[in-house]
């Protein structure tokens, strides 16, 4: 009984809503753009929000066992933990072994492609290409052979996995294409996503770095990756304002307002981008700016 006790914690660990406040500011921006064009079919908008929540799932468990085997997780000393970075530790704090992790992992991601393979019989053949794609970039950012968080890539993959494809993906369940003016609105939002992955690097640099992973953190070093996330915020910002000439309405520039919290990571970053209390205020106020992107830029269309 107490290991079924010890597995089900571990499979809220990598499951806990929190953690999919990444997919949900896109899902709501892409859901946001679909109802600005037309009616919503609301009966596709669970399936699609279950099918991306076990997606996420999915690629917790899996990165768990990955980042287990690289020893990245178990290299982060306690000073450096953050409730932003340093993995679930479902492996690390003797939650899950590594058969657990295995089988979690296998069985989030098997549910995850029966979602998507439903939605897409029954829905838009198309979105199979969406959620290849994304599944693809999500499984691989650990796995192997391509493990794109330990060559650098990590962060493109973020970018466009947040932005463009997921919630691309809920407006072409919704409104049957994905025309370039939706990948163009969610872009600056992977960006900003990208950013905040980005803040939450700085605390696991040693660790990282330790275990051959390397980020773009890692390759940069932490002074000038703080560069790194202001030019991220302030690219989304410019983004954001130019929307309008891809035919979105005029309020949808008030999302640049979240350039002033990624201002403020910015200058918590580069006060201290050694210690991590202080970095985790920066991580916070990252967090703050794409959730503020996601609400502003759909109140916009919603209102519009």
């Amino acid at each position: 009984m107490t290991l079924r006790r010890d597995f089900l914690a571990g499979l809220w660990r990598v499951c806990d809503p929190k953690v999919t406040l990444a997919s949900a500011a896109g899902l709501l921006v892409g859901h946001a753009a679909a109802a600005h064009d037309g009616p919503l079919s609301w009966g596709w908008v669970g399936p699609v929000v279950f099918g991306i929540f076990l997606a996420e799932a999915a690629k917790n468990a899996s990165g768990e066992l990955y980042d287990w085997d690289s020893g990245v997780d178990q290299a982060v000393a306690p000073e450096d933990r953050s409730p932003f970075s340093g993995g679930k530790r479902v492996l690390v704090d003797g939650l899950w072994d590594r058969r657990d992790a295995v089988w979690a992992a296998a069985g989030l991601w098997a549910a995850a492609v029966v979602c998507g393979l439903a939605i897409s019989a029954l829905r838009d053949g198309r979105v199979l290409a969406l959620a290849l794609a994304g599944g693809g970039l999500a499984f691989f950012y650990h796995a192997p052979p391509f493990k794109l968080c330990y060559r650098g890539w990590g962060e493109a993959a973020v970018a466009l996995c947040y932005g463009p494809l997921i919630g691309g993906g809920a407006y072409l369940v919704q409104r049957g294409e994905f025309p370039l003016r939706v990948a163009a609105l969610l872009a600056p939002l992977g960006l900003l996503i990208a950013g905040f992955l980005v803040a939450n690097e700085f605390p696991d640099y040693r660790a990282d770095s330790s275990g051959g992973k390397r980020n773009l953190v890692v390759l940069m070093g932490r002074a000038r990756a703080v560069g790194l996330y202001f030019g991220l915020s302030a690219a989304a910002a410019a983004g954001a304002l130019l929307l309008p000439a891809f035919g979105w309405p005029p309020g949808v520039r008030t999302a640049a307002v979240a350039f002033v919290p990624g201002v403020w990571a910015s200058r918590w970053m580069a006060a201290a981008p050694e210690d991590t209390p202080r970095v985790v205020a920066g991580q916070v106020a990252a967090l703050t700016a794409f959730l503020l992107h996601a609400a502003l830029l759909s109140a916009a269309l919603l209102f519009a």
